[in-house]
């Protein structure tokens, strides 16, 4: 891509590219999961994500030094690979996954392989527990290797992790993280913010907060659990975009107006749509102009007052410069601008440890071994798919119904991902990939506000969770664990989302 000598070039390398990131996006969660004891099996996987956040942060820094060099895209296209060569070299040293050489019946590789990673006390539990797991599944699978899909999917405790995996990864793309990472200099315009090199250097700030983010996900993960980080991350998220929201709301609602004294000023420069309807404009009508694009040039004695609504061209933004003013062509002035930099670093902050680290610790665990590459492979598809949508739709959606609404939007899918977590995402903090199996077998994943007492008591043959603790959600103090026939099972969750859902709600402490 460094070398392209024409666009065709750069697409083909971009194809090879995304071949092989989306490879090793979920290759590599799979193998850390799968050689890692459970103890500290999240917070290893929370380090991958960690390496790719503070990876996106570098090479931002990188692209920004290399913004005046002589043949800028082709340098940062060309860095890029020196870590990939260095990361190629690595890997070819790394040994095998201990668990696909059991399923493949070379025992004693697999054996050697954990006395070496393992502490010499967990070994021997380990070897038992992928024994156990792999007899299961022959027993139920037979020995073929051939993997059917119409039959992978009638098997229960694979429906049911790809429920909760699949859904995970779509809702942390629609939640809206990529069109922060993506757009985050266009939404710091939209904000207010003119100086296209005051955008770039904010912007930094998120993929910096992102790599912070995926700090604290490492440190909590296999403290707090995974459940309880999804929660308070989409809590978080769904109040950073409200607040995102409202700030948008609240800067095209009160964008400045448009002055024919200002406007005067640069007479042969008048956008041609505003000559004819000038008593209604303001700054933001005039950039929605398109026939020909518009721009707005602020007032040189305060940005907030009436300025000029001009034909948008290089030559137009000089002169406007030229007299001190300054010149939006996407946003707005607005006194609320710095409201939505706090409003993206909450989002980001709260985002980072759960959202955008737990789907991956999820689906590297949630799946049996047999299985675990094709369904693995699923949920990362779903992932990017899922992505791409989101960002080839966000700045249609600003142009078609706002910036306010397109977050109000994520802000309500926000929301609806919350309800998935709490129905349909089990709890696999500490436990061993082959316990996780098991889990999945005994029960389907739901929620309830539990009740104590009677019911407790009716019910204490159900399977229970390794944690049952307050969980703090919309300001109670509830307590919770699994449903029986009463409550909400995750298949049925789309039929509940069409419906009045009944929810017992006991044992709340304000």
């Amino acid at each position: 891509m460094a070398s392209a000598r024409n666009p065709t070039y750069l697409i083909v390398g971009r194809v090879f590219v995304g071949l092989g990131v989306g490879m090793a996006s979920m290759t590599s969660l799979l193998y850390i999961s799968e050689a890692s004891p459970a103890r500290i099996r999240g917070a290893l996987v929370s380090t991958n994500g960690f390496l790719i956040t503070g990876g996106q942060f570098l090479s931002n820094l990188i692209n920004l030094a290399f913004t005046k060099a002589p043949g800028t895209w082709r340098w940062m296209l060309g860095v890029a690979a020196l870590p990939a060569l260095v990361q190629f070299v690595l890997m070819l040293l790394l040994p095998e996954s201990p668990r696909w050489l059991y399923r493949k019946r070379r025992e004693e590789e697999a054996g050697a392989i954990l006395r070496k990673i393992y502490p010499a006390t967990e070994v021997e539990g380990e070897i038992r527990a992928l024994r156990e797991s792999v007899e299961a599944e022959i027993r139920e699978e037979g020995s073929s290797e051939k993997i059917n899909l119409i039959k992978l999917l009638k098997t229960k405790t694979v429906r049911r992790g790809l429920i909760a995996g699949v859904g995970l990864q779509v809702f942390q793309q629609f939640v809206g993280i990529n069109t922060v990472m993506y757009y985050s200099p266009t939404i710091v315009q939209l904000a207010g913010f003119a100086s296209n090199q005051t955008a770039l250097a904010l912007s930094l700030v998120t993929s910096g907060l992102n790599a912070l983010g995926s700090i604290v996900s490492i440190y909590f993960i296999d403290r707090t659990g995974r459940k309880k980080l999804l929660i308070i991350s989409l809590c978080g998220v769904i109040l950073s975009l409200g607040l995102l929201s409202a700030v948008f709301h609240e800067t095209t609602s009160n964008s400045p107006s448009i002055s024919r004294q200002e406007t005067a000023h640069f007479a042969a420069y008048t956008c041609p749509d505003y000559a004819s309807t000038s008593s209604t404009w303001d700054c933001m009508k005039c950039l929605k102009a398109s026939s020909p694009d518009c721009g707005f040039c602020a007032s040189a004695a305060d940005k907030l007052f009436p300025g000029a609504c001009l034909i948008s061209n290089s030559t137009v933004k000089d002169m406007c410069h030229g007299e001190n003013r300054l010149w939006y062509t996407r946003g707005c002035p607005s006194r609320f601008g710095w409201m939505a930099l706090i409003g993206l670093a909450l989002y980001i902050i709260f985002f980072s440890p759960g959202m955008g680290t737990v789907p991956w610790i999820v689906n590297s665990e949630i799946y049996p071994l047999r299985f675990r590459g094709v369904c693995g492979g699923i949920a990362a598809t779903a992932n990017w798919i899922s992505n791409l949508i989101v960002a080839q739709s966000f700045l249609s959606l600003t142009e078609a119904i706002g910036t306010s609404w397109t977050f109000l939007i994520f802000g309500l899918i926000s929301v609806v991902a919350l309800f998935f977590v709490l129905m349909c995402v089990p709890e696999t903090k500490g436990l061993p990939i082959e316990e996780v199996e098991k889990m999945l077998e005994k029960t389907a994943v739901r929620f309830r506000f539990w009740r104590k007492g009677a019911d407790e008591r009716k019910n204490s043959n159900v399977f229970q969770p390794a944690v049952k603790e307050p969980v703090l959600v919309a300001g109670f103090n509830v307590t919770w664990a699994p449903v029986t026939e009463n409550g909400f099972s995750c298949t049925s969750l789309m039929k509940l989302m069409s419906q009045r859902a009944k929810f017992s709600l006991t044992n709340i402490d304000r």
